[in-house]
């Protein structure tokens, strides 16, 4: 779950445009993951992936690359984190955030979540595992819209905190954006370093089979 949108999300709720912008952010977030989901799926590797019942070389050769760039992103995202005592700082397109239009509001959740490098990766690594598994079409159709409603509760759980929680959602939020902001770095270092794992030992297994 991308920590940045839900930091995101959490700034433009509390904004005067909080309502639309949120619904904005929160619409061009769950359109674009699922677009780039089915993109990787559909050009990524189909039947010639699993020829004989077996993982061909070259998926597991992908994998074991992802994973090591998995690991590598979890130990910068760790070396980066602030120490004892520093805040953590936010971005800086986040201190003019109040000035956005749902039009902004839009394109920035286009560009976190198809752009920006670290969630870019996580994508396409999680498509990549759904277009390289052995599964039918409907299958892989499936495990796209999960995957995409999965990644999209970081922009849907604020948003309906936001329109169903009354004069609380206020400080549900502040509470979440303050937490998510500090632990930021943990957060994504234990993701990255999970996944990487995962996909490593997942090529492992099809390069010795």
């Amino acid at each position: 779950m991308p920590v940045v949108a839900v930091v995101a999300v959490v700034l433009m709720l509390a904004t005067p445009r909080g309502r639309t912008n949120g619904i904005a952010f929160t619409a061009a977030w769950t359109v674009t993951l699922p677009a780039l989901s089915t993109a990787v799926v559909l050009l990524g590797p189909g039947a010639d992936a699993h020829a004989n019942g077996q993982t061909a070389p070259w998926v597991s050769w992908v994998k074991l690359a992802a994973g090591v760039l998995f690991v590598l992103m979890g130990a910068k995202q760790w070396k980066s984190r602030p120490h004892e005592g520093q805040q953590a700082e936010l971005p800086g397109w986040m201190k003019a955030i109040d000035t956005f239009t749902p039009g902004k509001a839009a394109g920035l959740a286009t560009a976190l979540s198809a752009l920006n490098p670290k969630n870019l990766v996580l994508a396409v690594g999680g498509a990549l595992s759904i277009a390289g598994s052995s599964a039918s079409a409907s299958g892989k159709t499936v495990a796209v819209v999960l995957f995409a409603l999965i990644a999209s509760l970081c922009a849907l759980l604020p948003l309906g905190v936001y329109l169903t929680g009354g004069e609380k959602s206020a400080r549900v939020l502040e509470a979440w954006k303050g937490w998510m902001a500090a632990h930021n770095a943990a957060v994504m270092t234990v993701l990255l370093v999970v996944l990487g794992a995962k996909f490593i030992g997942d090529a492992l297994t099809g390069l010795n089979e």
